[in-house]
């Protein structure tokens, strides 16, 4: 039977390949029957569920909805109300940004989402004239801005977003509910086991039938236990870990507007320098803290011990803003920031009927600021894939279209955090094949400080708007291969410097 988003439920054999037209051996009737499959994907399906209810789990809900009679959110925990945080998003009090490339899908998956945002006072950060930036040695001309962010708080964007998700009859959410395995077996998922949450329940296990799950319960996830309960394989996971950890807390800005004229500040930490620390603006006229650093150098969770560490940055500049500024909540510290990537495409006896997205399926190093962009990129290639016209969407072909949407993220994340002392998994060897590509990414970085070009270039890159080829075309090419590296700016620029930014085209 087709799934309920309309994905061919066509199980996959011990190689991976889906049966019929996905690389299959049968072509099969199109029937239904005890363990059987109906590809007659010409019929409307009927009933998914999304194990989880972040960000990617509400993004991949709507995307759904359009595929599906109805669709079922199950959350662990009770949604608060208004824009709070809550325990089920243990980051969601540190510093959060939507990169240009997610805020063109989020429009996409919800018009009008972006004017919501600002309403609600999401704050737009240009780069690079609104920030003091320091890398690799050297602050960043303040040029005009070629890219932007936004910088509001995460538990704003969800409410914002759960609120237009939920508002469709079509969406159904269980809440104060766990999953605790799958409905189904190695050929075929077929539903959830649910579990209320609290004390008493442990026994009290239902099913819920569904044509398809899709797992975006977090990094944190249990579907490799699930899958293995079901008698499947549980996907190879690559693993690369810093150690890195980060502190965060809440400032209102110093009122005596004494410093650079710049929205925020961001010190991006290396191997040579390995503290790093980012100030943003959030909503309610405050500005959140970030303060990073690696394995055995982690920052303080103690109040008074906080803007202490920001001494250990390679210029006062962001220590002497908190010392005037005023603190507006307690520390809040986060150390879970590996980052892990589950395998799902690779060969395996899996079951058709399954898809895991989000932090589920790729999870990255948070300090690089792309697990929201992700959530909305990977929605946005879920309904691209669940809509083709001209492939079937079989559950491994769908899989493979949600791992596509984060390589690129996958690949700089794990490319930044390698060379890192201390990275640890099985991701964290530098291949030989990989040198080439980082000596080159090693003089983008050392020019994009001072040229304008390059500059440009390397912003449209990790905030996923171009892919890595706009690093190549000829005038960022020239600049990168045969112009010395400008020199170093010591002190950040105080003021923006006048201009138009032309943006470099791949």
């Amino acid at each position: 039977m087709a799934n309920s988003a309309g994905v061919d439920t066509g199980a996959q054999d011990a190689h991976g390949r889906g049966e019929g037209t996905d690389g299959g051996t049968g072509a099969g009737a199109a029937e239904e029957r005890p363990g059987g499959t109906d590809r007659s994907l010409g019929r409307r399906a009927r009933h998914a569920v999304v194990v989880g209810g972040s960000l990617s789990a509400l993004l991949t809900a709507r995307v759904l909805s359009d595929h599906a009679d109805r669709v079922t959110v199950v959350e662990r925990d009770r949604f608060p109300d208004g824009p709070e945080p809550r325990a089920g998003v243990p980051q969601s009090r540190h510093l959060h940004v939507l990169l240009a490339s997610g805020q063109r899908a989020m429009e996409e998956l919800l018009p009008g989402i972006l004017d919501e945002l600002r309403e609600n006072g999401s704050p737009r950060v240009g780069q690079p004239d609104d920030l003091v930036q320091w890398q690799s040695g050297s602050f960043y001309r303040r040029t005009p801005a070629s890219t932007h962010l936004l910088t509001g708080s995460r538990p704003m964007l969800e409410w914002l977003v759960r609120r237009r998700v939920l508002a469709d009859p079509r969406i159904t959410v269980v809440e104060g509910t766990e999953v605790v395995g799958l409905v189904g077996d190695a050929t075929r998922v077929r539903g959830v086991r649910l579990r209320e949450r609290g004390a008493g329940t442990r026994h009290d296990v239902r099913p819920l039938a569904a044509d398809l799950v899709v797992d975006a319960s977090g990094r944190g996830t249990r579907a490799p236990d699930w899958l293995a309960g079901i008698g499947a394989e549980p996907p190879h996971e690559e693993t690369l870990d810093t150690g890195l950890a980060y502190a965060s807390r809440l400032y209102r800005a110093p009122e005596n507007g004494e410093g650079p004229d710049c929205h925020g500040y961001f010190f991006v930490g290396d191997k040579d320098h390995a503290e790093g620390g980012v100030v943003l603006p959030v909503e309610g006229g405050l500005h959140i803290v970030t303060l990073t650093g690696l394995r055995g150098g982690e920052p303080p969770s103690d109040d008074e011990a906080f803007a202490e560490f920001a001494t250990r940055l390679p210029h006062p500049a962001l220590h002497e803003w908190l010392l005037k500024a005023e603190p507006a909540s307690p520390v809040h510290a986060f150390r879970s920031t590996a980052n892990v990537r589950r395998r799902y495409d690779r060969p395996g006896r899996r079951p058709a009927g399954f898809l895991a997205t989000g932090d589920a399926l790729c999870a990255f190093n948070p300090v690089y600021g792309q697990g929201m962009t992700i959530a909305a990129l990977g929605a946005l290639a879920l309904g691209n894939a669940l809509s083709d016209p001209r492939r079937t969407p079989t559950t491994r072909r769908v899989q493979r279209a949600l791992l596509k949407a984060s390589r690129q993220a996958w690949d700089l994340s794990a490319g930044a955090d390698r060379p890192l002392p201390g990275a640890r998994g099985n991701a964290a060897r530098i291949r030989a094949a990989d040198r080439p590509g980082a000596w080159y990414l090693g003089r983008v970085v050392a020019r994009a400080a001072g040229d304008p070009v390059v500059g440009d270039a390397f912003r449209q890159v990790t905030h996923l708007t171009s892919t890595v080829g706009v690093l190549f075309t000829p005038r960022v090419l020239r600049a990168v291969l045969f112009t010395p590296v400008g020199p170093e700016l010591a002190e950040p620029q105080p003021q923006r410097e006048p201009g138009l930014a032309r943006p470099v085209r791949g």
